[in-house]
This record gives structure tokens, sequence and C-alpha cells, in this order.
């Protein structure tokens, strides 16, 4: 009569643990392309993750996470995604599918749950190729891989093989599919445009020039060869330098050239040299 109730207390606790586990999620991702190309182009992809709108039946309607496209797919072409990398009825043959579409890189994985029996599971990591590890189950629901190292859950142990392969093929470095969210958005972005003067000569240019970024923008020549950024950047300097005022040059006219260095985050690494012969 104990050992029978021993048992039950067990398989009580297990179902619990695999209820909290997995708690209330809204995540799909697509195993087959849906539908097939041989009867037309397909609405989903295989590996894109959708979110639920609502179940009817055996179908359900839902939204692309990539597109952003609402449908309705029927429910044996997609599983089921809890905390992005726990994969709810995936075969190991359709998990190394998944883990080679793009967007995964090394250390991608999934922990999946066997096809054949609830509350079974294996974990599977992408590395030179897709390795596969049996994760164990202690009769205190306690998981392991290796035992000498045990986990009270599966999120204990994906945390602690993020931070250390420890075993493993690799660390684990992101759930399977994860990126495949923003592979729409990854469009290469032409670079900006930058307008150079050709033989531009920094010993003709005049104080004028660069001190008249104070003035009111109406005063202000638009074709002036200096920026605007420029010049106020280097009537900034001048002005802390104690050098703005006009007058006070004319008390170091001895002075043939002076040279005055602006940082690199204002000119790029050039040195401007002045002229103030009187």
């Amino acid at each position: 009569m104990g050992n029978v109730m021993g048992e039950n207390r067990n398989e009580t606790n297990a179902n619990y643990h695999d209820s909290a586990l997995k708690g209330e999620d809204d995540t799909l991702v697509v195993l087959h392309d849906y539908p097939f190309p041989d009867i037309s182009e397909p609405i989903f992809r295989m590996g894109e993750k959708l979110r639920v709108l609502s179940q009817e039946g055996n179908w359900w309607r839902v939204r692309s996470g990539q597109s952003g496209r609402e449908n309705y797919i029927p429910n044996n072409h997609v599983a089921k995604v809890y905390h992005g990398w726990l994969f709810e009825g995936v075969a190991r043959q359709k998990a190394e599918e998944l883990l080679r579409l793009p967007g995964n890189r090394v250390g991608s994985f999934m922990i999946r749950e066997s096809t054949q029996q609830r509350g079974v599971y294996s974990m599977s990591v992408k590395h030179r190729s897709i390795e596969h590890y049996k994760i164990y189950r202690l009769e205190n629901s306690w998981y392991y891989i290796s035992p000498r190292l045990t986990f009270q859950c599966l999120e204990e142990m994906v945390n602690h093989y993020s931070d250390s392969a420890d075993g493993l093929c690799c660390v684990l470095t992101g759930p399977c599919l994860c990126g495949n969210a923003n592979l729409l958005d990854t469009t290469p972005q032409p670079p900006p445009v930058v307008m150079r003067r050709n033989n531009f000569d920094w010993k003709k240019v005049d104080r004028k020039d660069l001190i008249s970024a104070g003035a009111p923008q109406g005063q202000q020549n638009r074709d002036n060869m200096v920026s605007y950024g420029v010049r106020n950047s280097i009537a900034s300097y001048l002005s802390l330098a104690g050098a703005q005022d006009p007058r006070q040059q004319k008390k170091k006219s001895k002075k043939k050239s002076k040279s005055v260095y602006i940082p690199s985050h204002s000119l790029s690494h050039l040195d401007l040299e002045e002229d103030y012969e009187t």
C-alpha cells in the first residue's frame, strides 16, 4: 500500500511539474510548408514562428511573426513552443531540419518532448553537426544529462549550459529559430552619402569662415566650403581657448603664424594651420 501510494505521489508530482514547466503559451512553429509547394505557393514556410489568435477544431488561426500575415493552418503542420526553446512533439529528424535553417548559429538548441512518451525530453544542439543528448529524469523529477550534475528543472539546465558547455559539444547560444523573426528586416542599408571637396587646403581657410558659425543662420554663407558643423566646433574650441575676439589677436601680431590642433572628433585627425599675419 505504501509503495503504491508513493508511486502515485511521484506520478502526480511529475504531471504537475510538466504542467508548470509549459504553462500558458501561444507560440507555434511551422514544421512543413503550408500548403505544400506542389499544391500552391506556401502561405507559411517551415521554421516560421506564428502567434496564435484562436483555435477552431483542428485548425489554428495565426499571425506570422515575420510577415504579419494572418491565416489558418492545420494543427498537424505546427508544433507548440514554450519559453522559446521547448518544442512539443518534434521528432529527431525534424529537429535537425529546423536547426539547419538560416538564422541558427553554432550553439542554437532546442529541448524537444518525445513524440512517443509525454514527459521524456532530449536536447538538440547545432555544432559542426547536430548533436542530440538524452535528458534523464530522477524519481524526484530532477533532470540530468550527465549523472554528476542534476537540475531541479529544465530552465535551470538551460541556464547552466548557456554559461558553460560542461561536457556538451558547445555552449548554448540561443533557442532554435530565435533570430528568424528578424530575417525580413535584414536588408542591407545603403551607406551614408558624404560630400567632399577636392583639393581642399586648410591653409587657405579664412578665419571669418570659421568663427562666423556663431552668426545668425540667415547671415551665413550657404556655399561656404567649411560645413556649419565644423565651423561651429572650431568656433567653440577657439572660444574656450580665449581666441574668439579678433582684437585679442592684434596683441599677438609679432607671431607670424600659429598652429591650432583640433580634437580628432571635430576634424577627423586633421591639424588646422591658420595664418594670423596682419
